[in-house]
């Protein structure tokens, strides 16, 4: 599945917060979003999941205005994975995740016995699967972010937005994450602050600064000392990590 999105804008009381934004990620892609704090990621992904909704732009899946979809038809192609998920009632993780197959079902339909092996295996993707009864809201913060990503995992679409999917997460299971991300073979767009997971893990990256695309391209291009520096005023040395072959950059 493919998304182009063309001079996308959106302002919070008329105060711009992003302009013209312009982003294509190729079907299969893994494309990172990256930029300093209040640079204007987590805007674009929410008018792309339309939790916002844009003054002015396009956004096409396929070839398919994206707006022009009702939610739940959206919800049948793009799966989310947010920083964080505030709910008003307590619900299990079996549950939460379960939540992933509505896009798929009628209003009163019931769960199927495909649903609970879709749910069943989500949470074993993420080694949850003897957390499917606890509560969501006494778990950690890290583990509500498997718990999110194994929802998105059953909702079972071939593009998956990720907004700071690594959030709370300790190194092994921001690895984990990621590889188990990259292993689905869907396409991705996730907004990432950490630059050398972004450069172990994305084919491409779109540099945000100040609500504008500043540059484009592989992590080879992108994370330069010069880039670098002239995005997040921070001096990096930038090697090309001898066992990866990535980009590391070190600070």
């Amino acid at each position: 599945m493919k998304l182009q999105v063309e001079n996308l804008c959106f302002a919070y009381d008329h105060k711009p917060v992003i302009e013209d934004i312009c982003l294509t990620v190729n079907k299969g892609e893994f494309v990172g979003l990256i930029g300093p704090n209040g640079s204007g990621k987590s805007t674009v992904l929410k008018n792309l999941y339309r939790a916002l909704q844009p003054d002015a732009g396009i956004v096409c899946l396929d070839g398919e205005n994206l707006f022009r979809l009702t939610y739940k038809q959206a919800a049948t192609k793009i799966g989310v994975v947010v920083q964080e998920n505030v709910l008003p009632f307590d619900f299990s993780v079996g549950e939460i995740v379960a939540m992933g197959r509505s896009p798929h079902k009628k209003l009163f339909d019931g769960d199927t016995q495909k649903d609970r092996e879709i749910v069943r295996n989500a949470l074993a993707c993420l080694g949850m699967e003897e957390m499917a009864h606890r509560n969501y809201l006494h778990l950690s913060g890290g583990e509500k972010q498997r718990v999110l990503l194994a929802r998105a995992i059953a909702q079972d679409t071939d593009f998956l937005i990720l907004d700071e999917p690594t959030n709370h997460l300790d190194i092994g299971h921001q690895l984990q994450l990621l590889d188990l991300v990259k292993s689905l073979q869907v396409t991705v767009l996730a907004a990432l602050h950490d630059l050398n997971l972004a450069a172990m893990y994305c084919d491409r990256l779109y540099i945000i600064k100040d609500g504008r695309i500043y540059k484009a391209g592989t992590p080879e291009e992108i994370l330069t000392p010069e880039i670098i520096y002239d995005v997040y005023g921070i001096r990096a040395d930038v090697f090309l990590h001898p066992v990866t072959k990535k980009v590391t950059v070190t600070f």
